[in-house]
């Protein structure tokens, strides 16, 4: 798992059938104290929690359990956003997103 940000929408005219009324969405991981970039956006479905562009999320990152959340053995899904977060508190320091 990983906080990331909601950079973008992704659209596809065609896509796997299991995937259907998903959102796709690019996610930047993020240090969740800095804000910083922590690496390259990757695609990732949104799990039903309404995330956006500059939502902070957190996303699951293991194909297995994303296609279980899901309830499809069969999607086609490795990154999937389980959680829009509202503030994180690390090492003694916290951050408000909402």
């Amino acid at each position: 798992m990983f906080v990331g940000e909601v950079v973008g929408n992704v659209w596809g005219q065609y896509k796997h059938r299991s995937l259907n009324n998903q959102r796709l969405l690019l996610v930047r991981p993020i240090d969740p104290i800095t804000e910083k970039p922590l690496g390259e956006a990757v695609l990732a479905l949104d799990g039903g929690v309404q995330s956006g562009p500059g939502s902070i999320v957190l996303v699951l990152d293991e194909g297995g359990s994303a296609r279980q959340i899901l309830g499809d053995e069969t999607a086609p899904v490795r990154t999937l956003i389980c959680g829009i977060i509202d503030s994180v508190h690390l090492r003694g320091k916290e951050k408000r997103y909402a």
